[in-house]
């Protein structure tokens, strides 16, 4: 959509030229962003030299200081030299680390400070957490939306279904800094079918399946089936975690909406794998950086083609025409997204095919389009202010200076 002027503003008395707290609070009235880098979207070509008008959290209008006066009255942030996009999506974090643990007792600067390391320094306006204690994450998720701290907009799915006996350790989830928690446990189309029910009314946005496990069998098709249908009757997206091309397979004829990992163990992709995928139209969160951390303790060579399977199956993918969400795992592996940035480009991903994945893509998958993943009128104004342009250096996206939620600055740099 091409940006332009719409309606007229309603100005404060006060001139204002300086940015402002990130306490939490309403949005502020009026704010403008002047002379950054504009990238409306993946697709269009950017704004040099740009003006974005924010009313009420909303986006006003976008568009160049030549053909879109700067208010005189209005609060204003210079952005000279900077790049301006539309809020990231993380479509893949987990919020099941210890340090989250009864999260409604946390000091506000406490918790504030936990996002700020995790989430928002890095420009993520939204994100899904596809796996920690829904009572847990809930809360929050509603710190956040009654203004007591700034953070991003939550989605989740709450506990995973796995397979029986597929859940680590106590020692184990210890070692990895992991909260304990229980998973629901489901072994056919019956349990499966209760389980994502009972998530579902207890008001999850999604559901997400672990497909097979070291410990148990995989589940069977029918079991990811069920839950498929309990999810999509309520228009919910399902997510499967997969250890192989096989459970990918299985897990797309099941009906899944994204598949949460490549899988390097099992070697390339066939074209089987990728037909089916493409036929069901799933959506693929490649979490490349994953892999190199985990296998961190292996000889590098062993690292090095342990990822490089990985984003072979990534860029044929890409190369099918497949949709690719941005997600890190992040939770599970360090927070800084910059090599996961790094790895897409090495797997092939453009600059604009990694800002869709950012923005348009999980907006569009997530049925928020008309809201959020451009920089249009009517928009809300979830943003990211970046210190240079990433289409020359794509570890730009992670350098960020401002992040805004609905026109609200919550992350700074400092």
């Amino acid at each position: 959509m091409s940006a332009r002027l719409v309606g007229s503003l309603i100005l404060p008395a006060i001139i204002v030229t300086t940015v402002f707290s990130q306490s939490p609070g309403p949005a502020n009235k009026s704010l403008v962003l002047v002379g950054g880098m504009i990238y409306v979207s993946p697709t269009e070509e950017p704004i040099r030299d740009g003006v974005v008008l924010i009313e009420s959290g909303k986006i006003a209008a976008v568009g160049n200081k030549a053909s879109l006066p700067v208010p005189q009255n209005v609060q204003t942030v210079d952005c000279s030299g900077l790049t301006i996009t539309a809020g990231f999506w993380n479509s893949h974090v987990h919020f099941f680390e210890r340090k989250w643990v009864n999260a409604a007792a946390f000091p506000a600067a406490e918790l504030s400070r936990q996002l700020q390391d995790m989430l928002t320094r890095y420009g993520f306006t939204s994100v899904f957490d596809i796996g920690s204690m829904w009572e847990n994450t809930r809360r929050i998720r509603d710190r956040i939306e009654s203004g007591e701290v700034p953070g991003p907009r939550i989605r989740t799915t709450g506990e995973a279904l796995v397979p029986p006996g597929a859940m680590p350790s106590d020692t184990v989830l210890r070692m990895m800094g992991s909260m304990k928690f229980p998973a629901p446990e489901i072994a056919d189309a019956t349990q499966a079918e209760a389980a994502s029910r009972k998530l579902l009314d207890e008001g999850v946005d999604g559901i997400k399946l672990f497909a097979s496990s070291p410990r148990s069998a995989p589940l069977p098709e029918s079991a990811i089936q069920a839950a498929v249908n309990e999810a999509h009757r309520l228009g919910k997206p399902v997510f499967v975690h997969p250890n192989s091309g096989s459970d990918v397979l299985t897990a797309v004829r099941g009906g899944v909406d994204v598949i949460a990992h490549t899988t390097p163990a099992s070697g390339p992709w066939d074209e089987t794998v990728l037909k089916a995928m493409r036929e069901q139209r799933v959506a693929l969160t490649p979490t490349l950086t994953l892999w190199s951390y985990y296998m961190r303790h292996d000889r590098v060579s062993t690292q090095e083609r342990f990822v490089s399977t990985a984003a072979g199956q990534l860029r044929a993918w890409v190369a099918s025409g497949g949709a690719v969400l941005f997600g890190t795992d992040v939770g599970a592996v360090d927070y800084d997204p910059t090599e996961e940035y790094t790895l897409m480009t090495e797997a092939g991903m453009s600059f604009r095919q990694i800002l869709a994945s950012l923005t348009t893509a999980p907006a569009e998958r997530f049925r928020e389009s008309k809201q959020l993943g451009r920089i249009a009128a009517g928009c809300q104004a979830d943003l990211v202010v970046l210190t240079e342009d990433p289409s020359k250096n794509i570890r730009a996206l992670a350098a960020v200076r401002y992040t805004l939620r609905a026109g609200k600055i919550i992350y700074r740099s400092e």
